[in-house]
């Protein structure tokens, strides 16, 4: 096991490099220029010229790459265009902190009660509560963001007007109540549709049999037994989960008015601010590869099988 996390680190670096590398060259190539972006209607050709030499793209592809990588060594992301004058990494930060925590609350509240939905479903297999569940499963996954944020926002900030329309005081203030709701449907129903067809498949098996032939209690089968194998596949939608702490949330942090890396990075998109797009992608990229070494290594612990082999 320590063999195998010393190789899925080492090869990181390499997963970097090829990721900011294209990065890099779809902006370096792209069809929209940052400068003209910055300045708009208020463009200059010897302003932008001297813009240009001074944020160094009139450089070659490869001179300003190199000197790209040279800085990223010393966790010099570069500074923002758009934001003059001001490190990526120093604007970055708060907001990445905000991204985090609403996602990490938003997954733990969506895979608890999606866990659960899907063993209550399994064990109720054909009922009418079992149909229910299954119903709102399918919806749950069937409604797109920029659909259930507005529906949302229209039910509980306007028609009852018990909650924020949007803002930010904190993960545990009023105001992050409807965009973590909206956050937790899809790993709600994700972890509930596939939860409920591993319970069905790993219920038939024979361990399970002999387990309640030995008069061991249901609820003792149900998590000691069951879940737990029937959790294994679920470990990889978990390592996305995780990667998404980082990767934000662009309609719902944009929706709601939320200051997160999300928001920041549409902003980044609108204007052409290619240093913070980059270093999102980057951050993005850690955050996915770092999920699946750590889902990975869940694996191990979950079925002592896997450590074996």
């Amino acid at each position: 096991m320590l063999a195998y996390l010393v190789r899925r680190l080492l090869w990181l670096p390499i997963l970097l490099i090829i990721v900011s590398f294209i990065t890099f060259a779809l902006g370096y190539y792209g069809p929209a220029d940052p400068i003209v972006a910055l300045l708009g209607r208020h463009y200059d050709p010897e302003i932008a010229a001297q813009l240009a030499h001074e944020y160094g793209f009139d450089q070659p592809f490869f001179v300003q790459y190199v000197k790209y990588l040279g800085r990223i060594v010393h966790l010099d992301f570069g500074e923002s265009i758009k934001y003059r004058n001001q490190p990526v990494l120093r604007l970055l930060i708060p907001r990445l902190l905000i991204t985090i925590q609403l996602n990490a609350v938003s997954s733990f509240i969506g895979v608890v009660i999606g866990v659960g939905l899907g063993v209550f479903a399994a064990l109720k297999r054909g009922r009418p509560t079992d149909r229910i569940v299954v119903f709102g499963v399918v919806f749950g996954r069937a409604v797109p963001v920029f659909v259930a944020g507005p529906i949302l926002l229209f039910l509980f900030a306007r028609m009852i007007p018990v909650l924020p329309a949007g803002g930010w005081n904190g993960i545990f203030s009023r105001s992050a109540i409807l965009p973590v709701l909206l956050l937790s449907i899809g790993p709600m129903a994700i972890f509930a549709r596939q939860t409920r067809a591993g319970m069905l498949e790993v219920m038939g098996q024979d361990y399970i049999r002999t387990a309640r032939a030995k008069g061991m209690r249901e609820m003792g089968v149900v998590i000691a037994h069951a879940l737990r194998n029937a959790f294994i596949p679920l470990l990889t939608i978990l390592g996305f989960l995780l990667g998404s702490l980082v990767e934000g949330t662009f309609l719902t942090e944009t929706i709601f008015g939320i200051p997160g890396m999300g928001q920041f990075a549409f902003e980044a998109l609108g204007g052409r601010d290619y240093p913070v797009i980059i270093t999102v992608t980057l951050l993005v990229a850690i955050a996915y590869a770092l999920g699946n070494l750590w889902v990975d290594l869940l694996y191990g612990f979950v079925d002592p099988r896997i450590r074996q082999a």
